[in-house]
């Protein structure tokens, strides 16, 4: 599996495709090279929501994100769902779909938030076994994403990056490279975030995600997606492109939205960091 990301303009700027933006986006067709959109929005009994994605989709390249997978969950799959979400990548011509490489559910509860596990050899092929089913279900190329995380497992026996990179070879999956994720969890856990991206296997990657996060007064990043991307997080982004760009890149931004224009703006950062 090699240069995915072709399958988007190497150099496309994307955004998250949201509800407060919809009558712009339809009225104005703003300059974004893709859309994003988290697929679970789309896959409810309400059609409207796939009437405006329907018009989206018409004028722009789309990409299917996933928030509930449970990739890394112990609880069967759910065929039904990746039955679903199949028609939608289909409906549209998505040239891939993504998850974070966390589990969301236990026992038939969902938890609503992207949960870790020990960073260990031996899960790797369990990890990669269940990201294969997923990848032969939808008939496309699937990605993992490096999730933020706020703890570390005793158990842990390799460094986040060697974890993800081996379940994606073990896997031959892409990669979604979150580097807003990258900064937080260093920052968590005291690591150099560019020895994460160093250890980037860049031929897997599908496109980058950047994004806003907030400092709590302990000190602790949190990924909330609220706030512009911060410098040490485009400093982080530079790298990056140094390293394995070109990729297409998507500005994320998910509470306190912003007008459009105010996120074009924002990503259009993008450019001049990578010059």
């Amino acid at each position: 599996m090699t240069n995915l990301a072709r399958r988007l303009p190497p150099d496309a700027l994307g955004l998250g495709l949201r509800p407060a933006h919809f009558s712009e986006i339809h009225g104005e067709m703003p300059d974004v090279g893709f859309f994003e959109i988290i697929a679970e929005n789309f896959l409810g009994v309400a059609e409207l929501p796939r009437v405006h994605l329907d018009r989206v989709a018409a004028g722009y390249p789309v990409v299917a994100h996933n928030i509930s997978l449970n990739l890394l969950g112990t609880d069967p799959l759910d065929t039904r769902y990746l039955e679903r979400l199949r028609w939608l990548i289909r409906r549209h011509g998505m040239p891939f779909a993504t998850d974070h490489l966390a589990w969301t559910s236990s026992d038939g509860e969902r938890h609503h938030d992207l949960l870790p596990v020990p960073c260990s050899a031996s899960l790797v092929p369990w990890a990669a076994a269940r990201v294969r089913q997923v990848q032969d279900a939808l008939g496309v190329p699937f990605g993992i994403e490096n999730p933020s995380t706020y703890l570390r497992f005793a158990r842990d026996e390799l460094p986040e990056w060697e974890f993800v990179r081996r379940v994606a070879e073990a896997a031959d999956c892409g990669l979604l490279l979150d580097v807003n994720n990258v900064y937080v969890s260093s920052v968590n856990h005291g690591f150099d975030p560019r020895a994460y991206l160093a250890a980037v296997p860049w031929e897997r990657v599908l496109y980058v995600h950047i994004a806003g996060h907030t400092v709590r007064p302990d000190g602790l990043r949190h990924d909330t997606h609220d706030a512009a991307v911060a410098p040490a997080v485009w400093e982080l982004y530079a790298e990056a492109w140094r390293l394995g760009g070109p990729f297409p890149t998507l500005l994320e931004w998910d509470d306190r939205i912003p007008s459009l224009e105010v996120l074009r703006r924002e990503l259009a950062i993008a450019v001049e960091v990578r010059r």
